[in-house]
């Protein structure tokens, strides 16, 4: 099943979350923090939910930075996913 966001949604797909530290200090799965980083899988078109449209700056593929705890998770066919509004993406990681 493929999913396709509607509006100004991205659907994204989180990064792992590093095992070690700089150090080479390994981590338990408690003292990870909750991942902010993710991969942009798909973009909507932008299209106006009321008054305005808006720019979609990321693209499928973009690595990008998120809000903690945004966005509604959902899993589709084992995989789980993100979806968040373009709001929700505070940057793109280059």
């Amino acid at each position: 099943m493929t999913l396709k966001p509607l509006f100004d949604r991205v659907i994204v797909k989180m990064v792992e979350a590093e095992e070690t530290t700089k150090s080479g200090i390994i981590l338990t799965g408690s003292a990870k923090e909750k991942p902010q980083l993710a991969e942009v899988i798909a973009v909507g078109d932008g299209s106006p939910r009321g008054e305005h449209a808006v720019a979609m700056k990321v693209k499928a593929g973009d690595k990008v930075l998120l809000s903690k705890y945004s966005g509604t998770e959902v899993k589709i066919d084992g995989e789980e996913f993100i979806i968040v509004n373009m709001g929700d993406i505070l940057a793109v990681a280059e």
